[in-house]
């Protein structure tokens, strides 16, 4: 009997002993439960913090690559190098266009004046007949006093002075050596009519503009 009642006593011993280990388990865990739980909280970011951390990382993600579109020396040096190579071949480029409107200018001026003397010769030459024609009217009322032949002189005289002003020059060879340059032989004279190679008679005078023969002078040489 006395056995009986000690191994129920035993028994009853070993489950409370049992009941207090589970009880003492889950107040440990749940212990930890609430520390992991306030760990968490504590870890946890506030939204400030939170949006700081996110604008740090955003910082970090975009500096590198601001960082990688900024040049290096070598790349500037070699814009530069390029730009002013630009440069000099633009001014290179102004400077021929320039020269090249100065020959231009100067061409056209020179055409320009060449034209101008050209139609000017060209007007002298259509007017030399008219001055034959009245030196041969004047001549054929020598020794008269009349009005016509004072008439004839005086426009004689204006047409002489308007193309002096006009730069032209008499080519008048009597008793001068021949020139090819100024005259035409048409007729050949002899020895007694002067000095061999020269010109003995002026049958029309010449007229010349400058350097430029407008009509060479028609003349007699004597033989040579």
């Amino acid at each position: 009997m006395k056995k009986k009642q000690t191994h129920k006593a035993q028994a009853q011993r070993t489950i409370r002993d049992r009941i207090f280990d589970a009880a003492g388990s889950l107040k440990e865990r749940a212990k930890n439960m609430n520390s992991e739980e306030k760990t968490a909280k504590a870890e946890q970011p506030v939204p400030e913090q939170e949006a700081q951390q996110q604008e740090a990382v955003q910082a970090e993600d975009v500096q590198p690559e601001e960082k990688q579109q900024l040049p290096t020396a070598e790349e500037l040096a070699a814009q530069l190098e390029k730009m002013t190579a630009e440069r000099d071949e633009y001014l290179d480029l102004a400077q021929r266009k320039q020269a090249e409107f100065a020959n231009y200018r100067r061409r056209n001026e020179g055409v320009r004046r060449e034209a101008y003397d050209d139609g000017r010769r060209d007007t002298i030459d259509k007017m030399l007949p008219v001055l034959d024609n009245l030196e041969r009217a004047l001549a054929a009322a020598a020794g008269e006093e009349n009005a016509l032949a004072s008439g004839v002189d005086m426009v004689l005289r204006q047409m002489r002075d308007v193309l002096s002003k006009m730069g032209v020059e008499e080519i008048d060879p009597q008793g001068k050596p021949f020139d090819a340059e100024l005259m035409n032989a048409v007729m050949q004279g002899s020895a007694e009519e002067g000095e061999p190679g020269t010109v003995c008679l002026v049958l029309q005078k010449g007229y010349k503009l400058g350097e430029r023969v407008i009509r060479h002078a028609m003349v007699k040489v004597v033989a040579g």
